[in-house]
């Protein structure tokens, strides 16, 4: 059995911006400590959420070490580095193994779309070049790449590759994995909406975006169904199924960091090419966090 990263929720957080576009350290920083007294039992940093895809290398590097310092051990930091260039993927999961981070969260490869005998040594070559421990990140909506079942057990069979962050919504898949890899392959959600199902197949816990505004229930959702408060779990699932919803009625992360702003740190906007909410967009937005006592 392989050594388990973390338990429970861990949050994909955001990457504030000033307004002249550059990340804005002092508020990670709050948002970092609102993290931490708020439950959270990961900072995932540098993902889909955290705007990856438009840090230059030299922001990409400067955020992880910014986040493990400031996380100073007190839950585990995980480094995306994930990449569709193998060698540039291998660069920055070895700088992030050489600050202090704990693990690393690693997109598929994307655009180029590689084929499963592809992942399967894209994934192999990655994990050979560190000693972290490796969560595969399967988001086919975006990437256009999809893992099957039968690659994940192949990739299981890497000491340094412990577990995947599903995000392909399709729980039958899931459950196929789960038979196939058990104790090999911890499994956290990728969607805020899937954990209960995923925790019912084993899973761990989730990789969360909801987890941005709502540390505290998204922890609570997790330990609850742990400890085996499984109704209580499912139920505080379903209580907040709107507000979760409702952080994706445009792209990932703009609503989301619309929606921090409205909590009061200031997060800025995302990066172009993706543009701020629409005005009926944010006032829905603004309606639901209300409505749930969120501000």
């Amino acid at each position: 059995m392989k050594k388990t990263i973390f338990t429970g929720s861990g949050v994909a957080i955001v990457t504030p911006m000033r307004a002249d576009g550059s990340v804005n350290y002092e508020v990670l920083g709050e948002l970092i400590e609102f993290q931490i007294k708020n439950g959270t039992d990961a900072i995932i940093s540098c993902g889909t959420t955290g705007e990856s895809a438009t840090l230059n290398h030299e922001e990409h590097c400067k955020v992880l070490e910014y986040t493990v310092e400031k996380v100073n051990r007190r839950v585990p930091v995980v480094a995306g580095t994930g990449s569709n260039d193998t060698a540039y993927a291998i660069e920055l999961s070895q700088h992030a193994e050489k600050i202090g981070a704990d693990a690393l969260l690693v997109v598929s490869p994307y655009y180029n779309k590689t084929s499963q005998a592809g992942l399967i040594k894209h994934y192999n070559m990655l994990a050979d070049s560190v000693k972290l421990p490796i969560i595969l990140y399967n988001v086919p909506s975006r990437t256009g790449c999809n893992f099957k079942p039968e690659t994940y057990l192949e990739l299981s069979k890497h000491p340094n590759i412990v577990a995947v962050k599903e995000a392909n919504g399709d729980i039958s898949s899931v459950a196929k994995t789960a038979a196939l890899c058990g104790d090999n392959l911890d499994i956290y959600s990728g969607n805020d909406d899937q954990v209960i199902p995923i925790m019912s197949l084993g899973g761990k816990g989730v990789i969360s975006v909801f987890a941005n505004i709502c540390p505290a229930e998204m922890h609570e959702i997790c330990a609850e169904y742990l400890t085996g408060n499984t109704g209580k779990a499912r139920d505080l699932a379903l209580k907040y199924l709107e507000l979760m919803n409702v952080l994706f009625t445009d792209v990932n992360p703009i609503p989301v960091k619309e929606a921090v702003n409205q909590l009061g740190y200031q997060a800025g906007e995302c990066r172009m090419p993706l543009v701020n909410m629409s005005e009926s967009g944010k006032a829905h937005l603004i309606e639901v966090m209300k409505k749930y006592d969120v501000i």
